[in-house]
């Protein structure tokens, strides 16, 4: 079962979000700001998600400071940008993920785009020396 880490402070969104995702088959599981979903990232006793979806403007880290920490500690995970703010699409940082969604009541095409990322994860050949 492929794993999301979903980054979101709107409590409601987030429940939204996350049942629409485990209806499509996904393991899910949540943080509320950055500083909770960095440490989920880097918590050895937890399985890696597959891919974040993160909101941009949450409390005590947001999203934009957390793609930071994200690409700093190398962590090659696909990040969709998910944010009700279409402004930030031009911010350097938040360019670096790869999808960037303006939040909508229809979950259609964040779960297209899911899909569509998970999907080319998996098309991904090996790196050159890993037996």
């Amino acid at each position: 079962m492929r794993k999301i880490l979903l980054v979101e402070d709107d409590e409601l969104l987030q429940v939204l979000i996350r049942d629409e995702l485990m209806d499509e088959g996904y393991e899910v599981v949540t943080a509320r700001n950055g500083i909770e979903a960095m440490s989920l990232l880097t918590n050895s006793g937890h399985k890696e998600p597959d891919l974040i979806i993160m909101d941009i403007r949450m409390p005590k880290m947001d999203g934009i400071d957390t793609m930071g920490h994200i690409l700093k500690s190398r962590l090659e995970k696909p990040v969709i940008i998910h944010s009700a703010y279409s402004g930030y699409r031009e911010n350097p940082l938040t360019m670096a993920a790869d999808a960037y969604l303006v939040k909508s009541h229809d979950f259609s095409q964040l779960k297209a785009t899911v899909c569509e990322l998970l999907d080319a994860r998996r098309d991904e050949p090996l790196s050159a020396g890993v037996a």
